[in-house]
């Protein structure tokens, strides 16, 4: 973020909205919009918002992982055999039901 560009005042914005458009999709970089001389939206192209969430999925699945992982290694898992057997028996029991 350069703050020397991307700090605008809501009103400025609403003056020049196609400028400040053209901007977000060369850079990329969001923008943010003060009311009172205070930092209250943020404004970025729909395609850098898309990589914003793609990146915190990512993360959070990463999080998940490296706590499955750790509990894992401290022995809280159980057998993958052990689980499919389990799943197995619960496609069965679905089966069954349906069927009646």
């Amino acid at each position: 973020m350069n703050l020397s560009r991307d700090i605008h005042s809501l009103t400025d914005f609403k003056k020049n909205t196609p400028e400040f458009l053209k901007q977000l999709k060369e850079t990329g970089e969001p923008v943010v919009l003060t009311i009172n001389g205070k930092a209250e939206l943020v404004v970025q192209d729909a395609a850098s918002y898309q990589r914003l969430m793609d990146i915190a999925k990512h993360t959070d699945e990463m999080e998940s992982l490296r706590v499955a992982i750790e509990e894992m290694r401290a022995g809280k898992g159980r057998p993958i055999e052990a689980m499919f057997a389990e799943m197995e028996t619960r496609l069965a029991t679905a089966k069954a039901k349906k069927g009646r």
